[in-house]
């Protein structure tokens, strides 16, 4: 009878027992591992995203979009805005030294030095005037010495520009026809010293002259005795 079996029958019912129940198990591990890889990677439905509404105010009014990443911040949030420093003096509530923001006018000034009081006269103060850095407003008395109201006038209540005969010039106040009396400078050279003053917010001292495009060392020994920052 067993030679008449197959030989793969007669090999397996030939197997010890330990034999037989190793390999069993090697078949069931085998399996487990091959039912595991089918089921992971079997293919799964996968949902489309929800859209996201942005949400609005009962007011209507919409949020405004921030800055996108990465983006360079702005100048304003990296440093704080620029500022002229003032001297406010003669018929006003507060006189004083005040910091303005650049850009501001004469009338600005007026205001954070608390207003000018009653009865002053504001003849030949232009409250419309820009500020510049470092300069003094008189209000209802007359200017400091070397300074005109502005347009060239006479002294007397205003803000600084150039001088009566003899006095210096103020850089950071004067016009190019005020520069344009200054020895060796003319014109163009007076626009030329009025663009730096623009470009660097004024002058802080005569020796920024040297700067200038135009003024050398002689023209500037002659120009310094005449001048005022």
């Amino acid at each position: 009878m067993r030679d008449r079996l197959p030989v793969w029958v007669r090999l397996r019912c030939g197997l010890e027992p330990k034999t037989l129940a190793a390999l069993t198990v090697v078949l069931v591990v085998a399996a487990v591992l091959a039912a595991q890889h089918f089921w992971s990677g079997r293919p799964q439905p996968v949902s489309a995203p929800e859209t996201v509404r942005e949400e609005v105010a009962a007011t209507g009014s919409t949020r405004e979009p921030g800055p996108s990443p990465g983006a360079p911040p702005s100048a304003a949030a990296e440093s704080p805005a620029k500022r002229v420093v003032i001297d406010v003096s003669g018929k006003v509530r507060s006189p004083g030294v005040h910091r303005l923001p650049a850009g501001s006018r004469v009338t600005d000034a007026l205001r954070a030095a608390g207003g000018v009081k009653p009865g002053a006269d504001l003849t030949g103060l232009n409250r419309a005037r820009v500020l510049v850095d470092g300069e003094q407003v008189v209000v209802g008395g007359p200017a400091p010495p070397g300074q005109v109201a502005p347009g060239g006038g006479t002294p007397g209540q205003g803000v600084g520009g150039a001088g009566p005969a003899g006095a210096p010039v103020s850089l950071s106040t004067a016009t190019v026809e005020q520069l344009d009396t200054l020895p060796g400078v003319g014109p163009v050279l007076a626009q030329h010293i009025i663009d730096y003053r623009t470009e660097h917010g004024g002058y802080r001292s005569v020796d920024e002259l040297r700067e200038v495009n135009g003024i050398g060392e002689r023209r500037f020994a002659d120009i310094e005795p005449r001048v005022r920052p």
